[in-house]
């Protein structure tokens, strides 16, 4: 037996032998439950024995009514912890407790949820589009006029923020430059600064007091915080070399060799906000600071885009877990989400497993995206799923009130991308090809690129995983956002599935609605009106307002890429358990494309930003969420086409399992329950039935599922706890397991 095997045993073997225990409140997530209740400390990043006792570090989600979180901050100095920061787009604590406090703590009425601090890593010029352009469809909307490639026209993302939070990025990069050699990089800061107590000089693991701040944009406090977090002139801004890969990839931009590297939004702004290590790891208060960050200055940089190519292993619902509360509000606040999957689509022994998102994108508000494969070709009609790509639907979980769980169970990803043997930035140190970055150190094979010229700041890698078909959707939003201003993120994510192309014998939980079709999303996004984020704000957009354009009609639901034809998908993903379809979607406005709603099984959320104001200056303070009792979500017209996959069985290939190139046949025929009187929710009952996997069916079809916690070795723990390569427990991106990919 393997030692990482082992070291699962006895884990395992340590918390099963702590036998029952004093019942915690069902508030407290299951893996920190787990751990409180363990004979031992069992071997975790946010786990630790101080003096003899057993201290554990959390965030505490508070029930929203004091941003400041007065009394809680107090409570948790009293019983002995200390309180490292509280947060904007979460009203949460970063908290260092004593194990034996959370029960009380949790019991307290001012306390919504606790959660273990999880860790998370990462889920002359040849004229002809660079592969990525290539396979995506980028060369059908942005051509080249000039022949040294120093302007662009059509699409080029310029003017568009994106926010890459990552382990860093090379700012020096010849494929970050614009075309005056000087850097897209627009701010690069280092949020693993931020985290806990090391912050403000202490020893980490000190108890017994609050160092939490409460930050006002322009204030002296706030620029010194930024100042304290500037990564600018660090030796090494990527040590790890994942960061810079993914956004090169979103934003990348050719340097005049021979293989084009140039990536879907050339001319974006790139925001480099640092939250994994040199090992690719990070923990969940660290991006919960960096998101925070981009909430406040989304209004004054245009941050439009935010990429999240890492993952925590969160056993919790959509509805309680830190991370996918923080990435609703960024959405909320209108800043669109892209989330990879996670790369565990496979066990061990190589098995298909189902039920592997990660967090946040187990969440209904943000994009989720898993990975395609091309064959090697740069035609589309044979692309597949890759194996490691990680399947759906989310395992989140939440116990109710008398300790029953129920099982998120949501559609998941959304659609997949390209994302194996990727080239793109390779990232060193600022002045040398001296000091590599750990992933080509590691994997040298990832540098042997061929036809590459691998000189500093010019040198170019490759990787496989749904890290890197994130970025390339990041782009795809860029563009998107250049062409239409006024669409809102839900709408955002309606027009990339909607214009998707299905891939020939896999599931909705395998690729979502389909490939990445950005001629397709962009061409439909230019049919829309550009005010539907103002006039949405202005109350003069309702369910069933005009959405297209003043003389515009919908584009025809194909597109034609290297001379070969495909049908778009013309389904879209609602309420975690539905599939709509029909033209209806997008000439008429629908509710389910307010940012500020989240809809998932019977709930439908509203989450408010609360705005202060600092001179003239208005800023999100905190954001609170509140339960919908009556909301119209689908106009009149929509079709849904959830009854004809009927009910889900993986050896039927029906229900969730249905293939969706079967599926959207039906669609572009027509077929479907067309909703004569569309979805209204009414005194909080909503339609929740769906394509939804029972229990029963987990055990009857013998199928391999996650229940969220993932060993990042492919082995299972029952609740989740991820065992990283460093034989630590914790939160972990979308780390990518192999990545060379697959042949």
């Amino acid at each position: 037996m393997n030692h990482r095997l082992t070291a699962a045993w006895i884990l395992i073997a340590l918390l099963l032998a702590a036998g029952p225990a004093a019942a915690l409140p069902a508030r407290v997530a299951p893996d920190l439950k787990q751990t409180i209740e363990a004979a031992a400390t069992p071997r975790l990043a946010w786990a630790r024995d101080v003096g003899g006792q057993r201290f554990v570090k959390a965030l505490i989600v508070a029930d929203g009514a004091d941003p400041e979180m007065t009394d809680l901050r107090r409570a948790v100095v009293a019983a002995g912890g200390t309180v490292y920061m509280r947060f904007v787009s979460v009203t949460a604590l970063s908290v260092l407790l004593p194990a034996r406090a959370v029960s009380d703590i949790a019991a307290r009425g001012d306390v919504h949820s606790i959660s273990p601090n999880r860790m998370t890593s990462r889920s002359g010029v040849t004229m002809t589009p660079s592969v990525i352009e290539a396979v995506t469809g980028t060369s059908g909307v942005r051509m080249r006029t000039e022949s040294n490639s120093y302007y662009y026209s059509g699409l080029d993302g310029r003017g568009i923020g994106i926010a890459i939070l990552d382990s860093g990025v090379m700012w020096k990069h010849q494929l970050m430059m614009d075309w005056q050699s000087t850097t897209r990089v627009k701010r690069a800061l280092d949020f693993l600064k931020v985290g806990d107590a090391a912050a403000v000089g202490l020893k980490d693991w000190t108890p017994g007091i609050d160092v939490s701040q409460t930050f006002t944009p322009g204030s002296s406090a706030w620029d010194t915080y930024q100042r304290r977090l500037d990564n600018t002139n660090a030796p090494s801004v990527d040590g790890y070399g994942h960061g810079t890969h993914v956004a090169a990839v979103a934003a990348g931009r050719d340097f005049k060799q021979t293989l084009d590297s140039t990536g879907v939004a050339p001319a974006a702004s790139i925001y480099d906000l640092k939250v994994l290590d040199a090992d690719g790891y990070g923990q969940v208060s660290d991006v919960l600071a960096a998101i925070d960050w981009v909430v406040l200055n989304a209004k004054t940089h245009n941050i439009r885009v935010m990429n999240l190519s890492l993952a925590a292993d969160s056993t919790e619902s959509w509805r309680t877990d830190p991370l996918a509360r923080a990435v609703r509000s960024a959405t909320a606040y209108g800043v669109t989400v892209v989330v990879a999957a996670g790369n565990f689509g496979l066990d061990g022994d190589g098995r298909e497993r189902w039920g592997t998102i990660g967090s946040p994108g187990h969440d209904p508000a943000v994009i989720t995206v898993g990975s395609s494969h091309m064959r090697g070709t740069l035609a589309r009609g044979d692309d597949s799923v890759n194996g490691f790509s990680s399947r759906g639907p989310t395992r989140g979980a939440r116990v109710d009130s008398v300790g029953v769980r129920h099982v998120d169970n949501l559609l998941k990803p959304d659609l997949v991308a390209p994302g194996n043997r990727i080239v793109s930035a390779l990232a060193t140190d600022n002045d040398s090809m001296n000091f590599r970055s750990r992933l080509p150190l590691r994997y040298p094979a990832l540098a042997e690129v061929p036809g590459a010229n691998q000189q500093q700041g010019v040198s170019v890698m490759m990787l496989s995983g749904t890290s890197v078909a994130a970025p390339m959707v990041t782009g795809a939003v860029a563009l998107m956002l250049q062409a239409n201003p006024g669409l809102t993120p839900p709408l955002v994510k309606a027009i990339l599935q909607y214009t998707a192309q299905p891939l020939a014998g896999v599931s909705l939980l395998q690729q979502g609605a389909g490939m990445l079709n950005i001629e397709g999303a962009v061409r439909l996004a230019r049919a829309l009106r550009t005010d539907a984020t103002a006039a949405l704000a202005a109350g003069t957009l309702v369910p069933g307002s005009v959405l297209l354009a003043a003389g515009r009609s919908m584009p025809l639901a194909s597109t034609t890429l290297g001379g070969a034809s495909f049908g778009w998908s013309r389904l879209v993903f609602a309420g975690g358990h539905h599939v709509l379809s029909g033209e209806r979607l997008f000439t008429s406005w629908q509710g389910l494309y307010d940012p500020a709603l989240a809809w998932a099984g019977d709930v439908v959320l509203r989450r408010t930003a609360n705005h202060a104001s600092a001179g003239s200056v208005s800023y999100p303070r905190s954001f609170s969420e509140m339960t919908l009792r009556n909301q119209w979500l689908i106009s009149p017209g929509v079709r849904l086409m959830s009854p004809l996959a009927g009910q889900s069985s993986w050896l039927a290939r029906s229900g969730a399992f249905v293939p969706v190139a079967l599926l959207s046949g039906w669609a572009a025929s027509g077929s479907g329950l067309v909703m004569s009187e569309g979805l209204l929710m009414s005194e909080g009952l909503v339609m929740s039935e769906g394509l939804v996997m029972s229990e029963g069916l987990v055990m009857s079809e013998g199928l391999v599922m996650s229940e969220g916690l993932l060993m990042s070795e492919g082995l299972v723990m029952s609740e989740g706890l991820v065992l990283s390569e460093a034989g630590q427990l914790g939160v972990h991106s979308s780390r990518d397991r192999s990545f060379l990919g697959e042949p």
